[in-house]
């Protein structure tokens, strides 16, 4: 009995093995690194939430887009714990609260930017995002006379019309992996509750100003920090500025 080759039926069989093979790899890849695929089917482009980092450090952030009734209250806690944080502000809060935007920048605080007029970015076009970014850094510049780097999109919505427009302006888009929650009203205990024993190296962690309980429970919330070992910087100091990937959980890490 013969068997009988031909050429189709050769390459038939060359292609069905060379897919066996390929999903063999593909398979061994993600079992050895579930982050090393990252989201290539959908080339869905990512913030910065956390950073991949050796150093125990971390970031508190302040979201400006309310009032700024305990601005004073905020700065002179921070003050007072000897650190430095990062406050992103909304164009029209610079507008309406321009010496409270003096005091955090004359205090040494990292001003970033939190679009102009805290909008559904999703539903915005690119032009319209860059519009968006460009006329909060202006405003943040006509007063502290610093351009700002950093972009946290409103809402924590992001697309990537919203994170390609960001970058094309020049800022680096910024999340959080840790949300105290503190706009919902919950007290100081209850928030710290919610980063106790979730703390980790390069942690960005979210807060708002203009609270019920932000600025009466910030104290305990760095002495806390501090006393779990962390040292508490700024975004702009917490990431890598080049080289980097940024992985498919939204953690920053070297190349």
């Amino acid at each position: 009995m013969f068997i009988v080759f031909n050429k189709q039926k050769i390459y038939s069989y060359l292609v069905a093995f060379t897919t066996v093979i390929t999903l063999f790899v593909f398979a061994f890849t993600i079992a050895k690194n579930p982050n090393a695929v990252l989201t290539a089917s959908t080339n869905k482009e990512l913030p910065i939430y956390a950073v991949d980092t050796q150093e125990k450090k971390l970031a508190f952030t302040i979201n400006c887009a309310w009032n700024a009734d305990d601005i004073d209250k905020i700065l002179e806690t921070l003050k007072q714990n000897e650190v430095k944080v990062t406050f992103f502000v909304v164009g029209d809060w610079v507008t309406k609260y321009p010496d409270a935007v003096k005091k955090i920048n004359e205090a040494g605080h990292e001003i970033g930017n939190h679009s102009n007029t805290h909008p559904h970015v999703n539903n915005l076009s690119n032009e319209e995002n860059i519009k968006q970014v460009q006329e909060c850094s202006d405003k943040i510049k006509s007063i502290t006379g610093k351009q700002t780097i950093l972009y946290r999109a409103p809402y924590g919505e992001y697309n990537n019309t919203v994170i390609r427009a960001a970058k094309s302006a020049n800022h680096v888009p910024i999340q959080w992996n840790l949300d105290t929650l503190d706009y919902t009203g919950l007290t100081g205990n209850e928030m710290w509750a919610r980063l106790d024993g979730k703390l980790k190296n390069g942690s960005i962690i979210l807060m708002h100003n203009g609270t019920e309980h932000t600025a009466d429970s910030l104290d305990m919330l760095l002495k806390n920090t501090k006393q779990a070992g962390y040292k508490i910087v700024t975004v702009s100091e917490l990431i890598y500025k080049d080289s980097y990937t940024i992985d498919s959980t939204g953690t920053q890490r070297m190349q």
